[in-house]
């Protein structure tokens, strides 16, 4: 019999990738999400998928899944700085609220799962690079707080699941990640840079561009998880990509990538912004035998291909039909 899965977010970037990778490993997916910043043009090539059906559902609210499932990937979440402090609220509740009711279903179902953290939980960090026994440096009442702070619990409230319920957990605490089907609007440094690049706009950086950021490719964070999830691992794992770069480096190497004419403009660095994120691996090597493959070049020239794909209205804003097919209210 196939596999039963359910994947919240799943109109969200990774989430879509997540759908796609377990239904071409032979497992029956079920979708979830409310659309808040999921987009349903990410999921249209699955509406004819018989091993894919789709559930519209806010995951704070109670969760019902007939019949057995096996594994959960809980993924909702506002994931970008401009989702989470347009929505703080629902970003802290869809990580406590949200997190309790599936961790729930995945007791009640007695199913393994696996919820997505953050390097977030690091905060700014004064270890580098980031090892799973960091505690962190984050500011609990600053404005970036309500993301950071709602994966910290997500993450607490895991483990005490695990520990009192035995159940089957696995955390991936997940570093920048990018590729196709991520949003130009979501404020994120890659498809804003390349979003500017498409729109003939200078590029521009916060603080003075020291500050360090480590892209994973989606296919390669895919994969991690993947392994992740099958592993008998139940501490976090950070599933990143190691290899560093300034931002101001990376806006150089958009603007040779775009073969654009734009210059790097400078503002105001936002509060607790993290000054350098780079993951240690060495336990996801050890534990998992995994580690990125598909370095920052080629996988910016998909990412780039994938963005000059999109008409000029999604350039600056999308807009798209209702997913019509797989949907249960």
């Amino acid at each position: 019999m196939m596999k039963k899965i359910l994947i919240t977010g799943a109109a969200g970037f990774l989430g879509s990738h997540l759908c796609d990778r377990f239904i071409n490993e032979g497992y029956y997916v079920i979708g979830m999400d409310n659309f808040i910043t999921g987009d349903k043009k990410n999921l249209f090539h699955l509406e004819e998928n018989l091993c894919f059906e789709f559930i519209e559902h806010d995951v704070t609210e109670f969760i019902n899944i007939e019949g057995d499932l096996d594994y959960i990937l809980h993924f909702a979440s506002p994931a970008s700085p401009i989702d989470y402090l347009k929505i703080p609220i629902q970003t802290l509740k869809v990580g406590s609220l949200g997190t309790h009711n599936l961790l729930g279903l995945a007791k009640a179902k007695k199913a393994r799962i696996l919820i997505a953290s953050t390097s977030e939980v690091y905060g700014d960090p004064l270890v580098h690079p980031q090892t799973e026994n960091y505690y962190g440096n984050v500011n609990t009442i600053g404005p970036r707080g309500v993301y950071d702070e709602a994966k910290r619990f997500q993450e607490s409230i895991t483990m005490a699941y695990h520990r009192f319920h035995g159940l089957e957990t696995r955390i991936a605490r997940i570093f920048n990640t990018y590729g196709p089907r991520m949003r130009l609007n979501d404020g994120r440094v890659i498809p804003a840079f390349i979003g500017q690049a498409l729109r003939g706009e200078d590029l521009t950086i916060f603080g003075d561009g020291s500050q360090t950021r480590s892209f994973c490719y989606v296919d390669d964070q895919v994969e991690g998880i993947y392994k992740l999830l099958l592993s008998s691992y139940g501490l976090p794992v950070n599933i990143g990509n190691p290899h560093e770069i300034t931002i101001k480096e990376f806006a150089e190497e958009v603007i040779k990538l775009t073969g654009t004419t734009q210059n790097i403009v400078y503002k105001e660095l936002p509060q607790d912004d993290p000054l350098q994120r780079q993951p240690d691996i060495s336990l996801a090597k050890k534990q998992l035998n995994w580690e990125p493959k598909i370095n920052r070049e080629e996988g910016m020239a998909r990412t780039y291909e994938y963005f000059k794909t999109l008409s000029k209205e999604e350039l600056f804003k999308s807009e798209h039909k209702d997913f019509k097919n797989h949907i249960k209210k």
